[in-house]
């Protein structure tokens, strides 16, 4: 048998047929929605939580920077803390999160409960946190990401966006949505916070809320049409039935 044998001409392709209308044609490719947003959040997540990790690695230097202050206790915590981060810039999760087994250099876990009450100690729930994501726990990523305290910074928002990914795996979805719109409470911050208007309206989707999903991709599309996430966002809303140019 041909090629063209093989082929069977598409709907309306033949005389007599009728023609696919556009919102026929847009409804057929929203089929199995759901298992498309599982499929891309699958797919992208990693990628993604690699940027916003390579971010916050930078950020933190700053943050941590800026609230260590004088005093034997912090110094001695901020000399504990530079080598956890050194591994965790290498990515030896174990080892970030619990030393190197030597005894010489202690781990997040070991600086959280030696110095608690420090800046270091709390920069170290962030850092657990993360590593506990990356290493699939996500009930101790929840806890350490609830601990950390961002002070309203950039480093705080990108911690509720991670709390947010830890929550969704764990299939809390509204608790995630919730983590997500604190992560986009910066209006101003047009890389993180179109970023996770739409994990949030990913996620309303996966609650079969589609009005409030729709809202938030109006969201990306009005106030963030420079962004990667507003590339595609007019063939996610036409999928939701919302046609506007």
């Amino acid at each position: 048998m041909s090629k063209m044998d093989k082929y069977t001409a598409p709907r309306g392709a033949v005389s007599g047929e009728p023609k696919l209308s556009e919102a026929e044609i847009i409804e057929a490719s929203g089929i199995d929605k759901l298992k498309g947003i599982e499929f891309w959040y699958e797919n992208n997540k990693k990628m993604i939580n690699n940027i916003l990790i390579g971010i916050a690695a930078v950020v933190v230097g700053i943050f941590a920077y800026s609230r260590f202050y004088k005093g034997p206790r912090i110094e001695k915590s901020n000399d504990a803390i530079f080598r956890a981060q050194t591994y965790f810039g290498m990515d030896s999760l174990n080892w970030a999160l619990n030393g190197d087994g030597n005894g010489n250099h202690a781990g997040f876990l070991k600086i959280i409960d030696k110095y608690s009450g420090t800046p270091a100690a709390n920069l170290a729930h962030y850092y657990a946190g993360v590593c506990f994501l990356k290493k699939g726990d996500f009930k101790n990523a929840e806890k350490h990401l609830k601990e950390f305290d961002g002070n309203g910074s950039m480093i705080g928002l990108v911690a509720k966006g991670n709390l947010g990914d830890a929550l969704m795996e764990q299939g809390k979805t509204d608790d995630a949505i919730s983590s997500y719109m604190d992560a986009a409470s910066d209006k101003d911050n047009a890389l993180i916070t179109p970023m996770y208007l739409e994990r949030a309206a990913m996620a309303y989707e996966l609650s079969d809320k589609s009005d409030e999903a729709l809202k938030l991709y109006r969201r990306i599309k009005d106030e963030y049409p420079n962004s990667s996430q507003a590339r595609n966002v007019d063939k996610t809303l036409a999928r939701l039935g919302d046609y506007n140019p």
